[in-house]
């Protein structure tokens, strides 16, 4: 049996920008795309922060360097630019795989700058 786990995730990524006419939906600057394994025009979870919107789309590579999280199309609508997101992308991994599998998990500051990078994500405790 395979089972869909996060494959990679930018936490409290940053809108730089929304462009309604652009084509393409989210354009994420590649070495973000890079740091956690997303592929150009993989499907993408996006969590908007702010407003709780939660919806899916695909990845376009953005300037290498620039930063930009840039929503774009339909998703303009769901988004302003400041917001804070979580860009997720999801993979099958067969079950019995687990043991070694790790998520590539990257935060970010204000900026989009990668503060820090995990393979998993810390225990909740109450």
């Amino acid at each position: 049996m395979q089972l869909n786990m996060l494959k990679g995730k930018l936490h409290q990524a940053r809108v730089t920008q929304t462009e309604l006419e652009y084509e393409g939906s989210c354009a994420i600057d590649l070495d973000l795309l890079e740091a956690v394994g997303i592929h150009e025009y993989e499907q993408i979870h996006v969590y908007n922060i702010e407003n709780g919107e939660r919806f899916v789309t695909y990845a376009i590579i953005g300037e290498r360097g620039s930063r930009m999280i840039s929503m774009n199309g339909a998703a303009a609508h769901k988004c302003n630019e400041g917001d804070r997101v979580i860009i997720c992308a999801y993979a099958g991994v067969p079950e019995s795989e687990l043991g070694e599998f790790q998520p590539r998990l990257a935060y970010l500051d204000a900026d989009n700058r990668i503060t820090q990078r995990r393979g998993s994500i810390p225990l909740q405790v109450a």
